[in-house]
């Protein structure tokens, strides 16, 4: 049995995980499914919090729990369970990230639109065709009831990484579409993010065959891969 935390990607809670749970526990496992400080909160609440209050909130729940855990990041929560391997290296067995890669030190996760002091979940059509093309147009429907703001800093803030044992920690990126040599290939137009691939001593990828959602399109599949990831 492994202790596993899942991490939500910006505009998703908890519940964004609540189809792959059960696969998951029913593979023995026990989740913890986190919702992030400030999502869905105004920017009289929000407006202080950012990227460093997230790594905080995964910090402090692999804090409760006794003995090796593994975090998995959905999209932009890649960031946060990268950041979380800085922290605690000691503490997590693996690092699984969801259609995302690790980031360099003080790398963001993107921009977005802000509205009233928040940044509001921007709509599917927002996206490139190849990371919605799998979500049909009642599960579009479906998932964007359950978006909720992100604090505005959270995007843009850079993650902060002191400590190289994070690149002991071994790695599985569970990837959409690519796979291990297109996802390299890839990273050579980024030097920073390919220099982190570089010193990571434990290294995968699975192509899920799927958009950047699986958690909505695939959530069964999802499961799988991540309960194979953590048998490795």
């Amino acid at each position: 049995m492994a202790e596993i935390i899942l991490i939500p990607g910006l505009w998703l809670d908890a519940s964004s995980w609540d189809d792959v749970v059960p696969g998951l526990e029913g593979a023995g496992h026990r989740v913890h499914a986190l919702t992030l400080p400030g999502v869905g909160a105004p920017a009289s609440e929000s407006a202080d919090l950012g990227i460093d209050d997230w790594v905080d909130a995964v910090v402090e729940r692999i804090d409760s729990i006794e003995g090796p855990v593994v975090v998995v990041g959905h999209s932009g929560g890649g960031n946060v369970a990268w950041g979380a391997a800085d922290r605690r290296p000691d503490r997590i067995a693996r690092v699984v990230l969801v259609d995302t890669m690790p980031p360099p030190d003080d790398a963001g996760i993107s921009e977005f639109p802000v509205v009233d002091g928040v940044v509001p979940f921007p709509g599917w059509d927002f996206f490139d065709d190849e990371d919605v093309d799998d979500l049909d147009a009642a599960t579009r429907e479906r998932t964007a009831g359950l978006t909720r703001s992100v604090p505005t800093k959270v995007p843009t803030d850079g993650i902060r990484l002191a400590d190289d044992r994070r690149f002991d920690v071994p790695v599985t990126v569970l990837s959409g579409k690519l796979d291990e040599q297109s996802l390299r290939a890839m990273m050579s137009d980024w030097p920073a993010w390919g220099a982190t691939l570089d010193r990571i001593r434990s290294f995968e990828v699975v192509t899920l065959g799927t958009g950047h959602w699986p958690q909505f399109s695939k959530p069964g599949a999802l499961a799988e891969a991540i309960a194979a990831a953590v048998r490795e």
